[in-house]
């Protein structure tokens, strides 16, 4: 591929003069256009070491308002990221609505750098193009512009520059051990980008290859493919004004199935084999928790269910027997404005926990297909598209060794309102029931349907689903502290 670059492409100073007036206030009016239009917009600047990567990022975004965009400089995994997944770090900078984001180096740093430097396995380099297509599609498919650049130069030119800042003390500093190594093996490292280009030009992120030998040629192009590419997407957007589907309405699927209504309510247990067996699995609990820590596993548990299904008293009778400085419950409550200015994965991604560590979330990302899908707080699209994405981010964290259970807490309707009305009686719970716990069982059978389509949808065997049978609170919370303990035990 990159053999076929014309790498003696030049540009006088009078044209790049003439080109930079032009481009310098395209690039501001679309900057502010973006703006208004709740663009998020995201710029991955790749390349081969001294081809100018930090020069070119600088001219780009001189001509930019400094209040809208955000650059980052991507090293090594520091020991705080090295806990996480390796996206973990990148989704937590993804731009908000209206906001650009420039990277200088990326995730594909795990496909390039990592490789060249034997720190993956041909395992790991596989799940990491399929993790970094799902990562980049999921922000494309939710309003996301990214601009990848790659800037290319030969092996003769970087030796020039490497040796022409070894030769100045002030910037020796600048070239590693590790740069000198990629260019006497150019040609190796070399392969490895030209692999990693193709299989990640992807339609709905394409790269565009920037030949940096001439730096005046290097920052027109650049400028040129940003301002045409914002510019393109300010088109498409004027012209697609769609209006608003009602995202309430189903799937047109047939499920032919009805995981919910197979529950058998009835099981229950006594008070004294309750305390017996909770005492037990909770001192097994807590023995296994701290075997989590030492060996750097982490652990995600994910609560769903009906109002007042018993998930606070399920994850209360969990905590008891974890030490509180390896655990955090992140309860989920509608999306703030700032979590609604990014991907709805984004406010998650942000709680994922670091290995050795426990997150329990109180309501999931699984309000995507179920209150939003429902109230529509969503387009049909959106959440017709959210199955995928929520199997591939779990799927992401179960690679990285992430043990994640997924409850839903189940009841039935007549449970649901006897324990609706004692709460109401009960001063001390009252706050606990609020109109819109009432309103949403007018909405019983929708729910049920789209609770029973994202249980058959999003069960996998690196994430599966466990139906809990609430109506006895005892029951439930036995059943979830077993399946807690006997996850670990397994992985351990």
């Amino acid at each position: 591929m990159l053999e076929n670059i014309d790498l003696n492409k030049t540009m006088s100073k009078e044209e790049y003069d003439q080109q930079m007036d032009r481009l310098t206030e395209q690039i501001g009016s679309v900057q502010r256009a973006c703006i208004e239009e709740h663009i998020p917009i995201l710029i991955v600047v790749e390349g081969l070491g001294a081809s100018g990567k930090g020069t070119l990022i600088n001219r780009l975004i001189q001509p930019l308002d400094p209040r809208g965009f955000h650059v980052y400089a991507i090293k090594g995994e520091t020991e705080e990221e090295k806990r996480h997944p390796f996206l973990w770090r990148f989704w937590t900078k993804t731009p908000a609505k209206g906001r650009m984001v420039i990277l200088d180096r990326s995730w594909y740093r795990r496909v390039t750098l990592d490789r060249f430097e034997g720190r993956i396995s041909d395992k790991e380099l596989r799940q990491s193009f399929d993790e970094i297509s799902s990562f980049e599609n999921q922000l494309v498919d939710d309003g996301t512009v990214i601009i990848k650049l790659f800037t290319y130069i030969s092996k003769k030119e970087q030796k020039q520059r490497m040796d022409g800042l070894l030769a100045n003390k002030e910037t020796a500093w600048r070239v590693t051990a590790g740069d000198l190594k990629r260019n006497s093996e150019y040609e190796k490292y070399l392969h490895y980008n030209e692999e990693m280009l193709f299989h990640t030009d992807f339609s709905f992120a394409p790269w565009t290859i920037v030949e940096a030998t001439d730096k005046r040629f290097a920052t027109v192009k650049i400028l040129s493919t940003v301002v045409n590419r914002l510019s393109e997407e300010l088109k498409m957007r004027s012209s697609r004004r769609q209006p608003v589907i009602d995202s309430r309405l189903g799937s047109g699927r047939n499920l032919n199935s009805s995981i919910l209504g197979t529950v058998d309510l009835s099981v229950s247990l006594s008070r004294e084999q309750y305390h017996r067996k909770k005492k037990e699995l909770q001192k097994r609990l807590g023995l296994l928790h701290s075997e989590l820590y030492r060996r750097r596993i982490p652990v995600v548990l994910a609560f769903e269910g009906w109002d007042a299904g018993g998930k606070g008293g399920a994850i209360k009778r969990l905590t008891q027997a974890l030490d509180p400085r390896g655990y955090a419950v992140h309860p989920t409550s509608a999306p703030n404005d700032l979590e609604k200015s990014h991907h709805y994965l984004w406010r998650f991604w942000n709680q994922m926990p670091k290995s050795g560590h426990i997150a329990i979330f109180d309501r999931t990302w699984y309000g995507r297909v179920m209150v939003e899908r429902i109230e529509g707080f969503c387009s049909v699209n959106e959440w017709e598209r959210a199955y995928k994405e929520i199997n591939d981010m779990e799927k992401h964290i179960a690679n990285f060794g992430t043990v994640v259970l997924k409850f839903w807490m189940q009841i039935d309707r007549d449970e649901q309102k006897r324990r609706f009305q004692m709460r109401q009686e009960d001063p001390a719970k009252a706050w606990k029931i609020t109109d819109e716990d009432w309103r949403n069982r007018e909405k019983w059978d929708l729910y049920e349907e789209a609770v029973d389509e994202m249980l058959i949808r999003t069960s996998t065997s690196y994430a599966p689903w466990m139906i809990v049978e609430g109506n006895d609170k005892l029951y439930a919370r036995i059943k979830v502290l077993q399946a807690v303990v006997d996850a670990i035990e397994h992985v351990l």
